[in-house]
């Protein structure tokens, strides 16, 4: 393989310059795709490595490597495809909703959606599942009370990154202290200062927007006609709950993804099967194509249209063209050269914990990847925090500050395109209301310039 040499800056930030400029003239300008810009972008990369003293079979084998590390999350997308249509097909999404709209009052909706979010992520320490289960249902029952769409998934999103951040069952959560040196527990502690404030104000924003919103909430005789129409339609029954609860009830007790969702998609079949009577060759089509409802009213037609591992398709290519964007920039050092020009700027406190949010963001948009985000951002920043006396933590908690709960803002990174998937609303429009996820990582920044909560390496320790 090619000796890895050190990328001038000039040279790096060419792709970077194309990503963003042809993304914002394909998605801004043309109100195209972002999938060519990318692979435009990959294009643009690879010859500025070439040109820098890389093999094409080096970048190559970069661009597969990496593709290949993006496979779990395709996986977990094609079962949730299938989940989402079986859970539809078995009544299991309507029975969410039914129960939801007759208890859930349309002006809490949104602050009862980030809070039950929160929970459930919290108990499981993972948001995609959370996400893929009651965020669905949540969905429906938002857009059957007229609350926009993309101010439901932000509170849906919010909750469930808050939950992922703080639980001790979460990977980034128990990645961030094992890259930057810091201990679970005492990481978890330190993150209190961002994180609980930032969710106290996305909760007060939501109950305000709750208030606003709900007022304009679809009329009772409309929501009757739509529960009459749920009944008739499906056979609506609380044994229809137990797929959802069974998947959550398997993340905590640490079941891995993929076999935790197959089992709840697999269990929608077979209720679909025994509860509402469907037959075997419609349970296998709902699973690859997705569900069409016909009941004549367009509102629960657009509502319960949805699922299928096909309709995962946008989605999956989208992975894989920015994860080998990310891989050209990240191992022919491209990466690498940019940031350590932020470090050579990051002489303060502050400007150094800003710079880790930054850099987070920026391998979260670069690489399509919230652990590359963790991982790369700690291991470049974590002598220079040391050297700084500061305690390993606040580099544990930077990371996540700005690489976990930006993940889902970035529409070609794994978490966003997921979340767009699975929730039917693009990152876009979701990201200015998902207001937990851009607040911590400016509560953050603010902590680090004032010095509240920022501890120093303790010296008797260290000697």
């Amino acid at each position: 393989m090619s000796e890895r040499r050190k990328m001038p800056l000039i040279l790096a930030l060419i792709p970077l310059v194309t990503l963003v400029g042809c993304l914002f003239i394909s998605l801004r300008l043309l109100g195209a795709g972002p999938h060519i810009p990318i692979v435009f972008s990959t294009a643009v990369a690879a010859l500025i490595a070439v040109k820098a003293g890389y093999k094409w079979d080096d970048i190559e084998k970069y661009i597969l490597e990496t593709m290949a590390s993006s496979l779990q999350a395709i996986a977990i997308l094609l079962i949730v495809g299938a989940l989402i249509g079986t859970w539809i097909l078995s009544g299991v999404v309507p029975t969410m909703i039914y129960y939801g709209l007759m208890i859930i009052s349309p002006k809490a909706f949104l602050l009862i959606a980030c809070v039950l979010c929160a929970i459930v992520s919290l108990a499981t320490g993972a948001s995609w599942s959370t996400v893929g289960t009651v965020g669905i249902a949540l969905m429906g029952i938002g857009q059957t009370m007229n609350i926009p769409l993309p101010m439901v998934a932000g509170a849906i999103i919010s909750g469930s990154y808050f939950g992922d951040k703080m639980s001790p069952l979460s990977d980034t959560t128990n990645m961030a202290p094992a890259v930057a040196g810091s201990e679970l527990f005492e990481h978890i502690k330190h993150m209190v200062y961002t994180t609980v404030p930032s969710i106290l104000l996305t909760l007060v924003l939501y109950t305000v927007m709750g208030f606003k919103y709900g007022s304009n909430s679809i009329d009772p005789t409309s929501l009757n006609e739509i529960m009459a129409l749920l009944a008739d339609k499906f056979t609506i029954n609380p044994i229809l709950l137990v797929p959802p609860i069974m998947v959550i009830a398997m993340v905590v007790k640490k079941v891995p993804s993929i076999p935790g969702l197959f089992a709840g998609a697999f269990l929608g079949a077979v209720l679909a099967l025994i509860v509402q009577g469907a037959g075997l060759g419609e349970v296998i089509n709902v699973s690859f194509s997705g569900y069409t409802s016909q009941t004549g009213n367009e509102m629960v037609d657009k509502l319960l249209s949805s699922g299928g591992m096909s309709s995962m398709g946008w989605t999956i290519t989208l992975i894989f063209v920015a994860m080998a964007f990310g891989g050209v920039v990240q191992k022919t050092g491209m990466l690498d050269a940019i940031i350590d020009k932020v470090l050579a700027a990051a002489k303060s406190t502050g400007s150094l914990i800003l710079a880790t949010l930054l850099t987070c963001i920026a391998v979260n948009i670069l690489t399509a990847s919230q652990y590359l985000s963790i991982v790369v951002t700690g291991n470049m920043y974590k002598q220079r925090y040391i050297e700084k006396g500061l305690h390993p933590k606040n580099l544990s908690r930077a990371l996540e500050d700005g690489g976990t709960v930006t993940s889902p803002l970035i529409p070609w990174n794994n978490c966003g395109a997921f979340m767009a998937s699975t929730l039917g609303v693009s990152a876009f429009a979701y990201a200015p209301f998902a207001f937990f996820c851009y607040i911590t990582p400016i509560i953050s920044a603010i902590y680090g310039y004032t010095g509240f909560s920022i501890e120093k390496l303790d010296k008797v320790k260290e000697a």
